[in-house]
Order: structure tokens, then sequence, then C-alpha cells
């Protein structure tokens, strides 16, 4: 079955989100990854000024999840995606427009804050619509912001050619476009009373003692999910001396999800077996994903075909993160009660986001100490650890069943439900 039936297969509102996130990923990656050189090199910032505009937009990202998920739980999802775009189009406005810091700080927070506000509103948005075909629907979410992250760097590269300026407002106008197109057309949901305070309801989902254990056992997958723009990048570039390596690891990792990712998760809900078996099993293959360029890494020279092993396990990687990914999101919100659905995803990504910047802490620690001459596998081997740990972690809570487990829905071959 086609991606384009399966998509028919689902709500309107479903649909029209899953356009939205490739909107979305190709807005953001239109501009995201030029703007370090727009400020290093056209505004002559020091590199201590870049990295703070930049840590402020993670920062004000992955610190407030958990008020974007509130508010979709109290002020209902669709409110919050339109919020989060008209944001996201203010800040990228204001990249485009000011060049002096206050300006690029206040450009920076707006555009973390608005991804806080969409990110885990789209996902409760999802799992309201998408009923029993959660992990479907966002298989196909991933392929809709996969081929965004692969549209967005094309079309910014393009733009660059009329000055950073002209690829700001690009992207600033894509969203301008999703903000008007979710307030046209994205139906809205009811909204049940709170029953409670605020606090309250952030009580609730972190006393949740599975959901705690859910989360922090999943830290391994994002720590890893990181390294495709740490480590990865980095071990193609040494082990073949050319920057356009790392768009190679991109497009293939790109071109698998694209067409492996729908038929994957589908074949998996066939088979069944628990959630928490698929999802052990993508973290132990993303973990041995780090084998093959560690295997590489204490090779001398630079050569082409040397990067094929940092290619195997850059594939590796990213089919053990199609496997999990699906399952994950589905299960986020079965912990607890679904009017705290945006609440449950605001703490998980809370989590996920420290995770990440501990991860690359950590690996970055070893990439330096094995270039100063400690162990050239020192980083991959750290990486491998941590993801095995991770799926050690998952399989111990699902032997104790202590995961959610609803029955695995059967797609009929038509794609209608």
């Amino acid at each position: 079955m086609s991606t384009l039936a399966a998509v028919r297969g689902f709500p309107p509102a479903v649909r029209l989100l899953l356009v939205n996130q490739l909107g979305v990923n190709t807005g953001f990656y239109l501009l995201i990854p030029y703007l370090a050189t727009h400020l290093t090199d056209d505004l002559g910032l020091s590199a201590a000024l870049v990295g703070l505009v930049l840590g402020l937009r993670n920062l004000s990202q992955q610190g407030l999840f958990l008020i974007g998920g509130s508010a979709a739980d109290r002020l209902g999802a669709r409110g919050v995606i339109i919020a989060g775009c008209g944001l996201r189009t203010l800040g990228f406005a204001l990249f485009a427009l000011g060049d002096a810091l206050p300006v690029l700080i206040a450009a920076s927070v707006l555009s973390g804050l608005a991804g806080a506000l969409f990110n885990p509103a789209v996902r409760t948005y999802v799992a309201q619509e998408a009923g029993e075909h959660k992990a479907e629907a966002f298989a196909l979410f991933n392929v809709f912001a996969t081929a965004g992250a692969l549209l967005g760097p094309l079309l910014g590269g393009l733009l660059l050619f009329g000055g950073f300026r002209a690829a700001a407002l690009t992207a600033a106008g894509v969203f301008a476009l999703l903000t008007l197109a979710q307030a046209a057309a994205l139906p809205a949901r009811a909204v049940p009373r709170p029953a409670g305070s605020v606090l309250g309801d952030w009580r609730e989902v972190a006393g949740n003692r599975r959901f705690a254990a859910f989360a922090l056992a999943m830290v391994g997958m994002y720590g890893m999910e990181s390294q495709l723009y740490l480590l990865l990048p980095h071990a193609a570039r040494h082990a073949t001396g050319w920057a356009g390596a790392v768009g190679l690891l991109f497009a293939a990792g790109t071109l698998a999800n694209l067409l492996f990712q729908l038929r994957l998760t589908r074949r998996l809900c066939a088979r069944g077996g628990g959630r928490g078996r698929w999802i052990a099993a993508g973290l132990a293959v993303s973990a041995l994903g780090f084998l093959p360029p560690m295997y590489a890494a204490g090779a001398a020279g630079e050569h082409p075909a040397r990067l094929l092993p940092v290619l195997a396990g850059a594939l590796l990687l990213h089919l053990g993160l199609m496997t999990a990914q699906p399952f994950v999101l589905e299960l986020v919100p079965a912990f607890g009660r679904a009017e705290l659905t945006g609440t449950s995803y605001g703490l998980f990504y809370a989590v996920s986001g420290v995770a990440a910047a501990g991860a690359g802490t950590g690996v970055g620690w070893a990439m330096d100490t094995a270039a100063d001459g400690g162990p050239a596998w020192l980083p991959y081997a750290c990486c491998t650890t941590l993801g095995l740990a991770s799926a050690a972690a998952v399989t111990m809570l699902h032997r104790r069943r202590s995961l959610p487990n609803a029955p695995y829905p059967q797609p009929s071959p038509s794609g209608a439900r």
C-alpha cells in the first residue's frame, strides 16, 4: 500500500497535521542550519555570542515543553498549534529584519518557545484523532518530518544565493502560511473542564512511576539520535577528509526513512508481541549501529572507502529509530488520563531534551579524549553502552508488564478506516 493511500485513510485533521509537519520541518531546516554561519560571517559575532543565541533557542524550547503540553490539555491543542506557528513566524521574521543582539536574542527565544508550544500540541492532536492506529499515524508523521528535513536545507541553500534575509523571510512565510492553514481548516476539539491545577497535573504525570520509569529508560534513544549531528558527521569527515561526506549520511538516512518507515511499522504491528518488545529491539539495533564506525575509527589515513562502515552504522541507527519511535510516541499518552495527553508529551520531551544534552556533553568529552591520544573507540563504545542499557531497561519494563499494551490494529487492504 502506498504512503499516499495510507494518508487518505486517516481523518482530515490528521492529514492536515502531516502536511503541517512537512511544512514545519521545511521552514525550520531552511533557516536554522545556516544561522550560525550568518551570525559569525555576516554579522561578525564572537563564538560566545553565537553560542548564546543558539543556546537560548534550545533552552527556551526544551525547557518549556511542559508548558506547551499543559496548554494543549487546558486550552485545546488546535489553539496552541496556531499560536506556536504564529510565534515561529515572528521569530524567523526578526532574524531577517534585525541585526542587533537584543533582536537576535528575542528572535531566538520566540523561535524556541514556538517549538515548545506546537511540538507537544501536534502530537496530542494526532494521538487523539488517530484512535487505535496511533503507531501508523506517528510512522507517517516521521515520514513527513523527514521529507521536510530534506527539502529545507536544499531550498535554503538555493535561497542563500539571494542572501540570508531572503532565506529567513521565506522561512517566516512558510510558517505564516501554516498558521493561516491551521486557523482555517483544523477542526476545534472540545476541551474538558480542568479538574485541578496545572501543578496538580504535573505532579500526577511525574508521579506516575510506570511513566517515569519509561521516560528514563528512553533516554538512550534520544542520546543516540543526537549523535546523527555530532559523532557520526565527525566520523564521516575523519574517515574521508571530505566535508560532503556528511551530506551522504543524511541523504541515506532520509531515503531509508521515506522508503521503509511505514512498511516497517505495519509489519511489526502485524506480528504483535507487545510494543515494549519492538522498542527494545529498535534500541538494540541503534546501539549496534555504532560498532561499524568504531571498527573504522582506529584506521590510519583517509579514503572514500572508509565511509562505508560509517554509512552502515548510520543506517543501522536509523533502522533502530524507525523501529522504536512510532511505538514510543503511541505509548506516551497511554500511561495516564487522556485529559493529560499534552502534559505527558511535554514532560517526556523535556526529559528527552535533557538526555540529548547530557549525551552530547558525554560523547563530546569522549571525542576530546580520543583526539588527545585516548582510545579512538571510546565515544562509540559510550553510545553502544547507552543504547544497550536503554534496551535492557525497556525489556525489563516489558517483562514486568509495566507498559500499556493495547491490541494491535489490523489495517484493511484499502487503507480505509
